[in-house]
């Protein structure tokens, strides 16, 4: 006689509020978590970049150096350099422990929209408004980037770098992906301004976020779509859009102050976060456990899938015996 089997439980999504941090004193225009999810990193209009404890919403450190607002950061594999981009045209690479600016690099005809290292962080990779995205060696002292990427007809509103592989979003209404080990170039037309790109965890999909208030999954591959997700709103500004850590749900801010979430394999809608009021300006999901950062305006907030839990007294004996 067969069991039945237990029917499979359905992922947990982040719905409960954590905290809230009072980020920056104008608004949060990006927030990213670092490579192991225990820090986050929040990018103002104040002209700072702020590193922040994911636990316990504590500022551990302010990076000040850019002329104007910050617009995306991005942490080593390490943790111990962050980058940074900016309206001012230019981007920063940080020394983590001492807050020092290690490098300013300047090359960009116009404001700096997204940055990220390559997983050795050898090189940093910035778009810009100018249609260009920059590779710049953070080893050497040569202040020229070394590959220029120019295909782009407009504005790069986002990049995401995966082992040899660069993805970016245009307002020319493009996807691209770059590998950059064969020198091969791969575009997907979406004929709507981009907002963001990513990579699916598997590496096998593509995901991207336009201004016609659609996000659209691609085989990565042979550029199908597999996927279109509907029902929030993105028409004048650039939002963030991400996968969860584990690929089964697809998420996205918008402009009516909720962040939308819906199945990726069915494409319904799972889940309505009400973050506020104002535009859910961007977001960030932890690289492996199930919990969500939002920017508004200026504060962060941090979502998880159970309410937490408050911080048993430490008992000294257990302690001593472990030790």
């Amino acid at each position: 006689m067969a069991f039945p089997q237990p029917k499979p439980q359905p992922p947990q999504l982040p719905q409960h509020l954590l905290r809230t941090i009072n980020c920056q004193q104008g608004a949060v225009r990006a927030v990213r978590f670092n490579v192991d999810g225990n820090y986050l990193l929040s990018c103002g209009s104040d002209k700072s970049l702020k590193l922040w404890s994911v636990g316990r919403g504590t500022l551990l450190k302010t990076y000040s150096g850019h002329g104007y607002e910050v617009l995306d950061a991005d942490s080593s594999y390490d943790n111990s350099q962050l980058c940074s981009c900016s309206s001012d045209k230019t981007v920063i690479l940080w020394d983590v422990a001492t807050g020092q600016v290690t490098r300013k690099l300047r090359g960009h005809a116009g404001k700096v929209n997204c940055v990220q290292f390559n997983e050795e962080a050898t090189v940093i990779l910035s778009g810009s408004i100018d249609g260009t995205v920059r590779c710049w060696d953070t080893k050497s002292r040569r202040n020229e980037p070394i590959q220029v990427l120019d295909e782009a007809r407009d504005s790069i509103s986002s990049l995401k770098v995966s082992q040899h592989e660069l993805l970016t979003g245009s307002v020319d209404g493009r996807v691209r992906r770059y590998d950059l080990r064969m020198g091969q170039l791969h575009v997907d037309l979406i004929s709507s301004p981009i907002t963001c790109v990513c990579f699916s965890q598997d590496g096998q999909c593509t995901l991207s976020s336009s201004l016609d208030s659609k996000v659209r999954l691609l085989d990565k591959s042979t550029g199908e779509m597999l996927g279109e997700y509907t029902g929030h709103k993105m028409k004048g500004y650039k939002l963030d859009c991400c996968l969860s850590s584990k690929d089964t749900h697809v998420l996205s801010c918008s402009e009516d102050g909720h962040v939308y979430c819906w199945d990726l394999v069915e494409g319904s809608l799972s889940l309505k976060l009400p973050v506020g009021k104002a535009v859910v300006q961007s977001l960030s999901f932890h690289p492996t456990e199930t919990c969500l950062l939002t920017a508004m305006e200026g504060r962060v907030q941090v979502w998880g899938a159970q309410p937490e839990e408050p911080e048993e007294p430490q008992d000294d004996t257990l302690v001593s015996q472990s030790g």
